[in-house]
């Protein structure tokens, strides 16, 4: 297990937690002044009061909550978002709304889910040839069933 410094920007954030013991991801929460409605279509960045200090060598991924998505038809516009190594700003979650009713968030609503996962960097060689391989050139679908 690896520590991750937090720094709360707001006195009601909620440090992120696992809510099971093998969970993979720790639950984020909002924290508003205010409840904000987000109407059918619309998207918005919720904050969550927090910053990170996450080690190099790891990142921390932002995804969806099953069950807003399910509920509520609310989803993470970029998702996986990305926190980076030497990203110290505060931790945002961009929503959208793809249900067909209005939804309320709150402050201390669980919105997204954290992760944090190792990165490898890679470098990258230009060549002439690149070697062949089964699928080849083979894009989306390539392994559908053709007429």
């Amino acid at each position: 297990m690896i520590e991750i410094k937090v720094k709360k920007l707001h006195a009601d954030a909620v440090l992120p937690r696992y809510m099971t013991e093998h969970a993979a991801g720790m639950d984020l929460y909002t924290v508003i002044e205010t409840p904000l409605t987000l109407s059918p279509g619309a998207r918005m960045l919720l904050p969550t009061g927090l910053a990170l200090e996450i080690p190099p060598g790891y990142e921390g991924q932002i995804r969806p909550r099953s069950g807003l998505a399910l509920k509520q038809g609310v989803a993470l516009v970029n998702s996986p978002g990305t926190i980076d190594a030497d990203y110290r700003g505060e931790i945002g979650v961009i929503v959208i709304n793809h249900g067909s009713e209005p939804v309320e968030f709150v402050s201390g609503d669980r919105i997204a889910q954290l992760i944090i996962a190792p990165v490898t960097h890679a470098a990258f060689c230009e060549v002439d040839e690149l070697e062949d391989s089964v699928r080849s050139s083979g894009g989306f679908g390539h392994t559908g069933v053709k007429i």
